[in-house]
């Protein structure tokens, strides 16, 4: 009997070692994170396994927080400056009208004004920093100082005369063929000239060309019996470095006794 009972607690103490479940999940084998010690991770790419850094999710084949390279900028397609205007053709036109009773040079003459006469035959007043347009040229016969035009001229920005409120002032020359040699600079820009002149007792002949060539304009003044004045409105055009030539000049005198072309002023606009 003593040995039967040995024999059955044999059977089952094996039976019970046979059936013993595994180590549970809490047991001192189980790696941190519930994974068995010595178990690798998966293999992955950085935060494969579902962590994300602060800089977003990642690329393959960059170091963690590396994010991709940003494209380069497109260039922007901009719209092309427009060549420069190119200067007009040369271009020249003369009209005669009535010179006012006033004429305010300061007004008149925007770019350059000049006035001849104010004290006496070789003085002249020219607007204070003007552009210089305006060229006495000079002429034949000599230049006498005249005080009497019926018409007059005033200014507020001359030089030397800073300005006065009326000048009768001009100058004259006397007998066919003499008068006044004068020329404007051109810029390629259009540009009006006014020429402010008369006569005694004579023909004046005002032509009008340009240095670059071409046909010339003409326009005249007469009286045989006293003294008359007028405005010459001259419109031309010529490159920079180019001039208008103007020749202001008796062509026929009516007396023996100094029948005249005289001279008071020219503007430039």
């Amino acid at each position: 009997m003593e040995g039967a009972a040995v024999l059955v607690c044999l059977v089952v103490l094996i039976s019970y070692l046979v059936t013993r479940p595994g180590p549970a999940p809490d047991d001192d084998q189980a790696g941190p994170g519930g994974v068995p010690a010595g178990a690798a991770r998966s293999p992955g790419f950085p935060a494969a396994d579902g962590r994300t850094g602060e800089a977003g999710p990642a690329t393959p084949g960059l170091r963690p927080r590396q994010r991709p390279p940003s494209p380069d900028p497109t260039p922007s397609a901009s719209t092309p400056a427009p060549p420069p205007a190119k200067p007009g053709p040369p271009s020249l036109t003369v009209s005669r009208g009535e010179m006012p009773a006033i004429v305010n040079l300061t007004a008149a003459g925007a770019r350059d004004w000049v006035h001849w006469g104010e004290r006496g035959g070789g003085s002249m007043n020219r607007k204070r920093s003007g552009s210089g347009e305006i060229i006495d040229g000079g002429g034949s016969g000599r230049r006498v100082g005249w005080d009497g035009n019926q018409e007059y001229v005033r200014w507020t920005d001359g030089t030397p005369e800073r300005s006065t409120s009326g000048s009768s002032n001009g100058v004259y020359a006397c007998g066919a063929g003499n008068g006044f040699s004068l020329a404007v600079a051109g810029s390629g820009e259009p540009r009006t000239v006014e020429l402010y002149g008369g006569i005694w007792m004579a023909r004046g002949r005002l032509e009008a060309r340009l240095s670059t060539g071409g046909p010339a304009s003409t326009a005249r003044l007469e009286d045989p019996y006293t003294s008359q004045s007028a405005r010459f409105t001259i419109r031309f055009t010529v490159p920079k470095g180019a001039r208008l030539l103007l020749s202001w000049t008796v062509e026929k005198v009516f007396t023996s006794h100094c029948g005249n072309v005289g001279l008071q002023a020219v503007t430039v606009r």
